[in-house]
């Protein structure tokens, strides 16, 4: 198996689809295509089946392209989801979320302000309680295959940082 780390990074994962969600969307891509032409082979109905068959398997990988990262950069450790940073000293603790906690904290319990990046098929993650006056999002929830790694990741870079 490939590493997604690269230099500079503490930790690395992508929210990719297992094996058998990948078997799930393309059975039912090919159904779908299938039927949609129902043998006739004319030019568009053919072109219709392509598309049916080619957006489900797109649409999955880009589900799954996500990644989650503790990355050190410009003289600070951040946790970047996809295009989302935030710096570790903004960051008061960092909470494992097993099965039934992370479906509460993405149930009725969740504060509206909260920061969520979640896929169906992981069903643990982080929260991430934030330490800023200034920003009104009071944590964030991050899905992880991995959460306690994620977790000593996070906690680690914060304790190589310097005392103030």
């Amino acid at each position: 198996m490939v590493s997604d780390m690269r230099s500079g990074e503490r930790y690395a994962e992508r929210m990719r689809l297992p094996a058998a969600g990948w078997l799930g969307v393309v059975v039912l891509a090919l159904i779908a295509a299938g039927l949609s032409n129902m043998g006739d082979m004319r030019w568009w109905r053919v072109s219709a089946s392509l598309v049916i068959l080619v957006v489900p398997l797109v649409g999955a990988w880009w589900l799954g392209r996500l990644p989650v990262r503790v990355v050190e950069a410009e003289g600070e450790t951040w946790l970047q989801v996809d295009d989302a940073r935030l710096p570790m000293s903004a960051v008061a603790d960092v909470e494992i979320l097993e099965p039934v906690a992370y479906s509460d904290a993405l149930g009725v319990a969740m504060h509206p302000l909260a920061f969520v990046v979640q896929r169906p098929w992981i069903n643990r993650g982080v929260r991430v309680v934030l330490d800023d006056p200034e920003d009104p999002t009071p944590y964030w929830v991050v899905a992880s295959r991995r959460p306690e790694r994620l977790r000593e990741a996070l906690l680690s870079s914060r304790a190589d940082a310097p005392a103030v």
